[in-house]
């Protein structure tokens, strides 16, 4: 039986444990958690590092277009006509700047779910070596309130409560993927319309 197969139909959990409650179905869970995050983490970089990459190329085409522009404008007559060409690259330089800012938090993003991933199995391990707590669903409930309640992103929290209810690690980031991304079209809206500062 399949991971996914044994998740899909999950039975009791920490949070409601009946006779078929077991340790290995919570385990299971936990793992697959680890298992989304990461992939999430991976994705999420892959694209803010992709976006960083076009960005710097448009900042450098941009920059080289200002060069030339500059270099023929010999005299007033040319420097007046080519003013407004130079204004346009610079004005796409800054916006290319600011979206290249925003992607650029993506260390931060990736540090930050590395380390839940981490606390993650901390703590799994930590209950699985301790035969006191490791057959009390609620020591294990107790883990995995812990673990949510650290999480900052509301797809995070969403991923959690679908992986710990029992479903598959797909669902689960289809719905992380769907939830981010509507986060990340509020937040690119928000900075088109303000400027970022740096400092």
């Amino acid at each position: 039986m399949s991971i996914g197969s044994q998740l899909s139909n999950p039975g009791s959990s920490s949070v409601n444990p009946d006779l078929d409650w077991s340790q290995v179905k919570e385990t299971i869970s936990m793992l697959c958690l680890a298992m989304a995050q990461i992939e999430t983490t991976l994705t999420d970089s892959s694209r803010s590092v992709d976006e960083l990459s076009t960005t710097f190329t448009g900042m450098a085409q941009d920059a080289r277009k200002v060069m030339t522009l500059c270099e023929h404008a010999d005299s007033s007559d040319k420097w007046d006509t080519q003013r407004v060409d130079i204004m346009a690259a610079s004005q796409q330089m800054h916006q290319q700047m600011q979206r290249a800012i925003v992607a650029f938090q993506f260390y931060d993003r990736l540090t930050q779910k590395l380390h839940h991933v981490n606390e993650s199995l901390t703590h799994l391990g930590d209950l699985i070596s301790d035969a006191s707590r490791l057959y009390n669903p609620g020591e294990w409930n107790r883990i995995q309130q812990e673990i949510r309640s650290n999480y900052t992103m509301e797809c995070e929290r969403l991923m959690f409560d679908h992986i710990m209810k029992g479903a598959t690690i797909s669902e689960a980031l289809e719905l992380y993927r769907h939830q981010f991304e509507q986060t990340e079209d509020l937040s690119q809206n928000d900075a088109t319309d303000d400027d970022i500062e740096l400092f």
